[in-house]
């Protein structure tokens, strides 16, 4: 396995629709998709798309407890509307981050990591992971979901003006702001 350059907010492959997979089980996509996970892990995230990483096709990883999942080919669904408030950062755009809206639950289907059928339902920190990294594939970055810009800054700047670090991580930030502890996805 290897650990992959990840793209910053500025590249072009990080604003552009990625394309479907067209083998999922090709032994190509098989070292990506282990690739991506590593670098994820190596980077502290908790999800990565494939654009991330220089490669316009429509997949990603996310952390699933202490192992990795895969989905191809993804399509996710809103279940609520998105307007639950909740801190977000991105691997693309190191040391910053922002409070996003999104749905509490989604319905997700696509194909696993050996190609296999998969759907089923997230909620929480997962389903907002899901569309943060879905965003990805269709060439929107958290950024541009950003309503409130009082509630976006550099993570440390964050910290201090909720009190450090501590505060921000047990979701007791000032001025009702949700948790910013989430790392990047």
């Amino acid at each position: 396995m290897a650990i992959l350059k990840i793209a910053r907010m500025g590249h072009p492959v990080l604003l552009r629709r990625a394309e479907p997979v067209q083998n999922p089980t090709s032994p190509e996509i098989r070292r990506l998709i282990l690739d991506m996970a590593e670098t994820m892990l190596d980077a502290g995230g908790l999800g990565l798309a494939a654009p991330q990483v220089h490669v316009p096709l429509r997949l990603f990883v996310w952390r699933n407890g202490d192992d990795v999942a895969a989905l191809i080919n993804p399509e996710i669904v809103l279940l609520d509307p998105p307007d639950s408030l909740g801190w977000e950062g991105c691997l693309s755009i190191p040391g910053l981050r922002a409070s996003v809206p999104r749905a509490e639950r989604v319905a997700f289907r696509g194909l696993d990591l050996d190609g296999e059928p998969v759907e089923g339902e997230a909620e929480g920190l997962l389903a907002r992971v899901m569309q943060h990294e879905n965003d990805h594939l269709d060439g929107v970055l958290y950024t541009m979901r950003v309503r409130d810009f009082s509630l976006f800054g550099f993570t440390d700047e964050l910290a201090r003006a909720a009190g450090g670090e501590a505060a921000i991580r047990t979701g007791q930030a000032t001025r009702g702001q949700p948790d910013a502890g989430q790392q990047g996805t």
